[in-house]
């Protein structure tokens, strides 16, 4: 069976489901999502959905923190590199 033919089925499944069906459908589709990837980091390692939302509130936290360097700082230290 192909994607078509599975569509075609999922979608009568789901047109006729009960509330306790399109739930549980609900939470696969949105757990699915979750481990998709959506990036890489620099050393070519794949990262998941939940990793890069987590990644990005670690990163939002240590900005909050002052926890950064400013493009002119970095410009200056790269001098010496």
């Amino acid at each position: 069976m192909g994607a078509l033919e599975l569509r075609e089925s999922v979608l009568e499944y789901i047109n006729t489901a009960d509330e306790r069906l399109l739930k549980v459908v609900k939470a696969v589709i949105e757990s699915y999502q979750e481990e998709e990837i959506v990036a890489f980091s620099v050393e070519g390692k794949p990262i998941t959905r939940s990793e890069y939302k987590s990644q990005l509130a670690e990163t939002k936290l240590e900005i909050e923190k002052g926890d950064y360097i400013s493009q002119d700082d970095l410009e200056k230290e790269s001098e010496n590199w």
